[in-house]
């Protein structure tokens, strides 16, 4: 059957240009080769190894869910490590105050008492309800809609928090089965990777990281990234022109 034609991105970035089969080859590794893939790799966590690595994970995630610079939620999660807080119990036996130096170290000066309080309170509910073990919830809720209200219903956290963590664990937690993140979908769109046939994003740009010999979930954030790399561009002609790639014309 003829494939129909290709999707083109969403309004505001401009005139579109087709994906050409090269550009698309190559185009996956130049994604995260210079924008990066899972966030949690950057900082060492490898959520493959088990139980003790997703707790880091879910304490980085809480971090980056704040409106802040990713490379801020990065040094900050450091500062923790390095003062003994690898987990989110572990702020709950740490002073208030202590909190907020650490926060302030790592660049969250706007939002550290917030932070502060939020991270404490975090801390209380994990204990209480789950034991102190965030690796309970994942084993616990099996379904997608029970573990993301799950996830949803902690303190400080919503859907962007929410998304940006389970997508990370695809494939490690049943329950974390969600969509491809919309600003991936809006970059695959924008790359031309979704034709009139393809009515899964996650399908297709898992198929195209296994192609290029990447982790799907690793193609899938530096689609992301390469969406906020597009708020310093104005029109980008997408497809095998898209500016942000460094190949605008």
């Amino acid at each position: 059957m003829r494939a129909g034609p290709a999707t083109p991105p969403p309004t505001g970035f401009g005139p579109w240009t087709p994906v050409t089969a090269a550009s698309r080859a190559s185009t996956p590794d130049a994604i995260v080769r210079n924008f990066g893939g899972r966030y949690s790799s950057e900082l060492g966590i490898d959520l493959d190894a088990g139980d003790a690595e997703v707790e880091r994970w879910f304490l980085a995630a809480t971090l980056f869910g704040t409106r802040i610079p990713a490379r801020t939620a990065e040094r900050t999660f450091d500062q923790l490590v390095r003062a003994g807080i690898r987990r989110i119990s572990d702020a709950r036996t740490r002073e208030w105050a202590d909190l907020v130096q650490l926060l302030d170290a790592g660049g969250y000066a706007r939002y550290d008492f917030r932070t502060a309080t939020r991270l404490q309170e975090l801390a209380g509910v994990i204990d209480t309800r789950y034991a102190g073990e965030v690796a309970t919830i994942g084993r616990h809720a099996a379904e997608p809609s029970e573990l993301t209200g799950l996830l949803d219903a902690l303190p400080g956290w919503g859907p962007v928090t929410v998304g940006l963590f389970l997508r990370e664990l695809r494939g490690i937690w049943p329950g974390a089965r969600i969509p491809l993140d919309p600003k991936a979908s809006s970059m695959a769109a924008h790359l031309g990777w979704l034709t009139g046939q393809s009515t899964d994003g996650l399908v297709v740009v898992s198929r195209i990281a296994t192609e290029a010999g990447l982790d799907a979930r690793d193609l899938e954030s530096g689609l992301v990234r390469l969406a906020l790399a597009h708020r310093r561009v104005g029109d980008c002609p997408g497809g095998a022109r898209c500016i942000p790639l460094g190949n605008g014309s």
